[in-house]
């Protein structure tokens, strides 16, 4: 493994320190105070400087992040409040906002994007015809059965890992269920993110997932720079008021109390592995984060700009669906259906980018597969791409 500049073999980080958490490891911590109390979270240090935690309780997300102290996954004035606390579908839907932080929040399982009624004739029961999803769906505070954390050696190589289940269930609706593995190689800045959506039930059920990734300040600043390969900027949000804000889709503003979020969806080029990368980054630091995931699995991504004093962030927001929702996709007949043991399965890599050499990598290859406008206020097309195998 590398670590602190020198390549060492296992033996010989043993011969340094009777235990590897000198260096680097994962633990169990148990949360003990306010509206975070009796959380179980996973604390990584991968021995580079980068430290991120998994909330156990709340979806396996990942929490915090930081590299040398400074500050990558965004923390709002919600904080990590505990799922006990949480009503998905309260204030019209909107209770989601009561608990909407960390740099990974994950929406789903059977519905993302704002509050909507549909009819559910899927489950068979005339007692419950419709149902009524608040924004962004229940799964991010459901707590996860834990199956494992800690160490896995590969010759002198060492990962950390950790692994559970969250389930979505009712009775007369979803049986859905998330099996999500998270993975750090000691010395490296690359977290790997593994899931499996499966039906556990026997009714035929609707399945729509989207990673809420969230940057904030100092990642996220004014002269901070938004890379990806866009082919088509395809939706705006603000639409009628497009530049009122002065704000573009490329270059963050600072932070503004009289800000409204700005929401983007962007048609998104893969590279010849079939992989969209998407950075945010920081030049005057140097640090960046760049999400890396398969088009042909999240074949649709979002950018959120909430650039408002005191809840300053920045969203990267790669999704299985088009940004107009529950109802448009089973419309276009493009909702994913599962099944009783279908599955599907999603990768996402989160890498640190911590030096100037790194981020022009990082923005080199997303441009060597698709140049991105150099207008800030691209017009949008309304082309909403038929996304293929759905029909």
């Amino acid at each position: 493994m590398r670590l602190y500049g020198q390549e060492l073999t296992r033996r010989e980080v043993a011969a340094l320190s009777g235990d590897l958490a000198q260096f680097a490891g994962v633990r169990l911590v148990t949360l003990a105070d306010g509206a975070e109390a009796g959380q179980r979270v996973l604390e990584f240090r991968p021995g580079t400087g980068l430290r991120f935690t998994l909330m156990v309780d709340r979806c396996l997300d990942i929490g915090s992040c930081d590299y040398n102290g400074m500050a990558i996954g965004w923390t709002s004035a919600a904080g990590f409040r505990a799922p006990a606390l949480h009503d998905p579908e309260g204030e019209d839907g909107l209770g989601f906002m009561r608990s909407f932080s960390g740099l990974l929040m994950t929406c789903g399982l059977d519905h993302i994007l704002g509050s909507h009624t549909v009819d559910v004739p899927e489950y068979n029961y005339p007692g419950r015809p419709t149902a009524t999803y608040g924004i962004h769906g229940r799964v991010s505070m459901l707590p996860a059965r834990l199956t494992g954390y800690g160490e896995r050696w590969e010759g002198d190589r060492c990962f950390l890992w950790a692994e559970g289940t969250v389930r979505q269930s009712a009775v007369f609706a979803e049986d859905l269920e998330l099996i999500r593995r998270i993975e750090i190689e000691v010395g490296t800045n690359d977290i790997q993110l593994s899931d499996e959506v499966r039906n556990r039930g026997f009714n035929r059920t609707p399945h729509m997932l989207c990673y809420h990734i969230n940057l904030g300040y100092p990642v996220l600043a004014e002269g901070a720079r938004y890379l990806a390969p866009i082919e088509d900027v395809v939706w705006a949000a603000h639409a009628d008021t497009y530049t009122d804000q002065s704000v573009g889709y490329a270059r963050p503003s600072g932070p503004a109390h009289t800000f409204r979020e700005q929401v983007w969806q962007h048609e998104m080029k893969a590279d010849t592995a079939g992989d969209v990368a998407i950075a945010l980054v920081n030049d005057a630091l140097p640090l960046g984060l760049e999400v890396k995931t398969r088009k042909s699995e999240l074949p649709c991504t979002y950018e959120w700009q909430h650039l408002q004093s005191g809840g300053y962030a920045f969203g990267i927001e790669p999704s299985t669906h088009h940004v107009l929702g529950n109802q448009f996709a089973r419309d276009r007949g493009e909702m994913i259906w599962l099944g009783h043991g279908d599955s599907r399965c999603y990768t996402v890599r989160f890498r640190v980018l911590t030096n100037a050499d790194e981020i022009a990598q990082s923005e080199a290859a997303i441009k060597a597969t698709q140049q991105q406008p150099i207008d800030p206020f691209p017009t949008p097309s309304g082309h909403f791409r038929t996304i293929p195998g759905r029909k």
